[in-house]
């Protein structure tokens, strides 16, 4: 007999006190039985983790053996993710935000998507939520043929590179360069695109189970502009220095190589980075770049960082 599948939920908890109630109770109460609950404490200094203990005391006690609640100090997302990894014993790992919530059906679904393919990855859709409404935001299909096409547009924004609404196999995590991004903002596509990259296969649930929270004025998305400009740049320069003497065939991030020198390049301009100082490869990579379309920066912009490099 088959044994189950078992999703392990990751969710870094720092400064949620106002959502984690409606966050957790969307999460423990979920249809499907196999599930491993794995709160990452990132040294919050509200009642985030008193909540949720509450919560769990009160209407979920049968779950508190299948719950892990790490405690750490305060490092940022990509490391409160990354220690959340240490803990999963789940097939399939599952990252969310403390301040969004799922549907309460949402793990089944996603199941029922890994019997029917037995994909690597099952990634979907989401609702966005206001405080007065709500979006559904479908995600496109891609065939597994077409995985690197699904990599570069997510790094290209036309498709989603959140965890959040990726369903992943957790031995792609320990691929030998995989890993989480140095800096907080755009960390999910940092990781996305690798694990995309090296994934066998890849499958589509046509649903959006995973609701997220656009209310929430802590949230990353509104950090100071030239901030996440230089934590954007910075993430990807790392994934481009990792990856750029990996041979194409075996390259899971081999086409957003020119892209993220490209953008760096004009980021640096336009955000006064300093980057061509920071990274004495920078200016000769990119007169070596593929000027393309459908990047993040207009072909303009591409064209003109070339010429500016050779002021470097």
């Amino acid at each position: 007999m088959n044994e189950p599948i078992i999703i392990s939920i990751v969710a870094p908890v720092y400064g949620v006190e106002r959502f984690i109630g409606r966050f957790a109770e969307s999460v423990l109460s979920q249809s499907y039985p196999h599930i491993q609950f794995v709160f990452v404490d990132d040294g919050t200094k509200d009642s985030s983790i008193d909540i949720l203990n509450e919560l769990i005391d009160s209407r979920f006690p049968h779950l508190r053996e299948r719950v892990v609640i790490v405690h750490k100090q305060n490092a940022g997302l990509p490391a409160a993710r990354q220690t959340g990894m240490e803990y999963v014993t789940g097939d399939y790992v599952w990252h969310v935000d403390s301040d969004d919530w799922i549907a309460e059906d949402a793990v089944e679904r996603i199941v029922s998507r890994i019997l029917e393919t037995g994909s690597d990855v099952i990634y979907f859709g989401y609702m966005k939520e206001y405080a007065d409404r709500s979006k559904p935001k479908p995600e496109k299909e891609y065939t597994t043929s077409q995985k690197l096409t699904y990599v570069r547009n997510m790094y290209t924004h036309k498709a989603y590179g959140s965890v959040c609404n990726k369903c992943i196999r957790r031995n792609l995590y320990y691929k030998p360069l995989v890993k989480f991004a140095p800096f907080a903002y755009a960390e999910d596509t940092y990781l996305t695109t690798q694990l995309v990259g090296y994934a066998s296969s890849i499958s589509h649930l046509d649903e959006c189970p995973y609701h997220y929270r656009k209310d929430n004025p802590h949230a990353i998305t509104r950090q100071n502009m030239k901030k996440r400009h230089r934590e954007y740049a910075l993430n990807f320069l790392d994934l481009y220095e990792r990856y750029r003497e990996v041979p194409a065939e075996s390259n899971p991030i081999q086409v957003i190589l020119d892209d993220i020198l490209l953008q760096a390049g004009w980021y640096s301009i336009i955000y006064r980075l300093g980057l061509f100082k920071s990274h004495r490869y920078l200016a000769e990579s990119i007169r070596k770049a593929r000027v393309r379309t459908g990047a993040n920066v207009s072909l303009l912009a591409q064209c003109l960082v070339k010429l500016l490099s050779f002021l470097y």
